[in-house]
């Protein structure tokens, strides 16, 4: 918004003796046009702005303008910028990017790029690895939607494979394993339910607004709504995908067996995606326990079997 990013202007030339137009524009994602209008809105508004032309040149207020600021220490804003970083990894728009720029404008000249340097020794980044595993496309129209009170309609494909649509009054969206949920109070089973928002299509923001009611945000808690029981298999695993196996069940639990061979308690929900997850490591692992599980395993590599068998015969 253009309130945001004229507050964060402010906040940086009362700090900074000056700043070129350029490095502003950069800093806000915006040309240099609409930083040359902000700055005329703001010296309309009656704060002092003064132009210096040339290559060494920029803009600035006016030195008897200026006040001290000293909030917060230079770890306090260090924490704080490392914070507005992950976040913007995830969520777009130029609230994050505005709010970071007024974090840096309380910090003297002097002390900026040290605490840049500082700030970047920790990124904290959740976008994956390869392609987009939770499109975040509603991302802007459910955040409008919490802000403004609005009920909002979508369709959704629950795990069962059921679809549906529903009605929602929005409260939060939580980002866990990375992946976004939405939580609300549906109108439709009339009680507060959990949606994956990979599974959600044809999303609408309404005019209908609601009252937000009172309730415990604890009880909504991901865990306690979505995950499923999970159990410890065993494994024999070959070598060759033990760096696989330790990020997600870390080393304690990884023991020799002999051979390049090992044996792994393994941490198990008993779903389609763990069971698939076990059959991308195709010869290199073996299920030995639960005998259920085991079992399991095996009907499901005799059902792709089968399918590539009558695929080669109508060829």
């Amino acid at each position: 918004m253009k309130i945001d990013r004229l507050i964060s202007i402010i906040m940086l030339l009362l700090e900074r003796k000056q700043i070129s137009a350029t490095k502003l524009a950069e800093m806000f994602e915006v040309s240099p046009r609409t930083i040359f209008r902000d700055v005329e809105t703001i010296s309309l508004a009656g704060i002092p702005i003064v132009a210096y032309p040339g290559v060494n040149g920029g803009i600035s207020i006016m030195e008897e303008y200026k006040i001290e600021k000293k909030l917060f220490t230079v770890s306090d804003i260090t924490s704080l910028l490392i914070g507005l970083g992950s976040i913007h990894s995830t969520m777009t728009g130029e609230e994050v990017l505005n709010t970071m720029a007024k974090i840096k404008g309380l910090v003297p000249a002097d002390q900026i790029k040290d605490i840049e340097l500082k700030s970047k020794q920790i990124t904290v980044d959740h976008t994956p690895w390869i392609g987009n595993l939770d499109p975040n496309v509603n991302l802007e129209k459910i955040r409008t939607a919490l802000s403004k009170n609005n009920l909002i309609s979508f369709k959704y494909s629950a795990q069962n494979g059921i679809k549906c649509e529903r009605k929602i009054e929005p409260y939060r969206l939580v980002l866990k394993s990375l992946s976004w949920y939405l939580q609300g109070f549906c109108t439709t089973r009339n009680d507060f339910r959990t949606f994956k928002l990979s599974r959600i299509s044809s999303l609408k923001l309404l005019e209908e607004t609601f009252i937000p009611r009172e309730f415990d945000y604890k009880a909504l808690e991901i865990s306690n709504n979505i995950e499923k029981k999970i159990i410890q298999i065993k494994l024999l695993i070959d070598e060759s995908i033990i760096d696989s196996i330790i990020e997600f069940c870390g080393v304690e639990n990884i023991k020799p067996h002999g051979n390049n061979k090992f044996i792994v308690s393994f941490p198990f929900t008993e779903d389609d995606f763990s069971y698939s997850m076990i059959l991308r490591l195709g010869d290199k692992c073996e299920c030995l326990e639960p005998e259920n599980v085991r079992l399991e395993i095996i009907r499901r590599v005799e059902n792709l079997l089968n399918i590539y068998k009558k695929s080669t015969i109508q060829k």
